[in-house]
């Protein structure tokens, strides 16, 4: 797995468009906790040793977005004030490399001033060679997508949205991608939240916008006990992100010309992953009159059984009821095959070695095996 977080600071964020609860009372200021960037950095690398890395986005009201490449390690504060017509994103990324021929570095910046963090792993839905590593491939496949904001204007255009290439990944997966081209920041969790990420929302008291694989020892609360005023519970400095796409859109405001952000969460666009988030599993405690195969044996045969059995297995779409349980298991088990043999696959990927005082890069074959 991989690390990855994203502290914004200068920009006006309306929660008011969401399911997040924007009426909750703001934290006291004794609750506000401040921590260093090598804190959050330190939390993140005992999830990706193999590298780790950031970049500032700055961005300007009357400029286009620059890319600040000094070392940032003081203290994250609110600057939100101090920031007229300008907003910082500091993005930060460790990596656990489980695939790529050449090691690779987070987060991943290109010519476009895109920018990409991302922690998943990616086996079907977009391709991904042997030799490829899944955020080069994910960081080419999102710059590719148009910078509209409707859905529709992007099926127009003939080509696909943030949001359809994200609904296609078959994996676990968390990210945060800048798009420069429409000002707007894409994080999430995929539907089934195989990977972390915590946020910290803006408030009265704390304006700063966090996103964060984990959080850093110092940021959590030691007092246990929930203290409530006014029938409603103060909430920690982290919550769990809700799993979906969100979307942050920049603008700069008229009367001030500081950057406001508006917040909205989209529905996934792939039919079969809203079909199994939408599943309601019902309880059915089997027994063994109608798991065993002497239902197929009867009226089949011994001999046509497999046979009949991988005709199903082929077949699209839900097992009529009256099909013995036997046919049913034995498509689950073909189906954990494919997924088993995807995850287990051989990747050619590196491993960096010392000889004497020289550093040097060792290719070799590995499964890549997730968590």
């Amino acid at each position: 797995m991989c690390g990855i977080a994203l502290i914004i600071s200068g920009i006006r964020i309306d929660l008011s468009s969401t399911l997040v609860d924007a009426t909750s009372p703001p934290p006291k200021s004794h609750q506000r906790l401040e921590f260093s960037v090598d804190d959050l950095k330190a939390a993140l690398r005992r999830r990706g040793p193999d590298s780790l890395g950031s970049k500032k986005l700055l961005l300007h009201s009357n400029n286009p977005t620059s890319i600040d490449d000094r070392q940032i390690f003081s203290v994250i504060e609110d600057r939100s004030s101090s920031l007229n017509g300008k907003a910082e994103l500091l993005f930060i990324g460790a990596t656990l490399q489980l695939r790529g021929l050449y090691p690779i570095f987070q987060p991943f910046l290109d010519s476009s001033r895109n920018a990409l963090v991302y922690n998943g792993e990616i086996f079907d839905g977009i391709h991904v060679g042997s030799h490829g590593n899944d955020g080069e491939v994910l960081m080419h496949t999102l710059a590719q997508c148009c910078s509209c904001k409707s859905h529709n204007g992007c099926e127009e255009k003939g080509r696909s949205s943030v949001v359809d290439v994200l609904s296609s990944i078959k994996g676990p997966w968390a990210l945060i991608y800048w798009q420069d081209s429409s000002k707007t920041l894409w994080f999430g969790r995929d539907a089934l939240g195989r990977r972390s990420l915590l946020v910290h929302w803006p408030t009265e008291d704390d304006a700063r916008f966090l996103l964060s694989s984990v959080s850093p020892p110092s940021s959590l609360e030691q007092n246990l006990d929930p203290e409530v005023e006014n029938g409603i519970s103060k909430l920690n400095f982290w919550e769990e992100l809700p799993c979906g796409v969100y979307s942050l859109s920049m603008d700069v405001s008229e009367l001030d010309r500081c950057f406001v952000g508006e917040l909205r969460k989209h529905e996934w666009t792939n039919a079969m992953l809203m079909e199994l988030i939408k599943w309601e599993r019902i309880f059915v405690e089997p027994t063994t009159e109608n798991c065993g195969f002497s239902h197929c044996e009867t009226h089949l045969g011994e001999h046509n059984i497999h046979s009949a059995c991988s005709d199903i297995i082929s077949e699209s779409g839900p097992i009529p009821a009256s099909v013995p349980c036997s046919m049913s298991v034995q498509r689950v088990l073909n189906a954990l095959r494919k997924s088993v043999m995807q995850r287990s696959s051989l990747h050619t990927i590196f491993q960096l070695y010392v000889v004497g005082d020289k550093r040097k890069l060792l290719q070799w074959q590995c499964s890549s095996l997730g968590d």
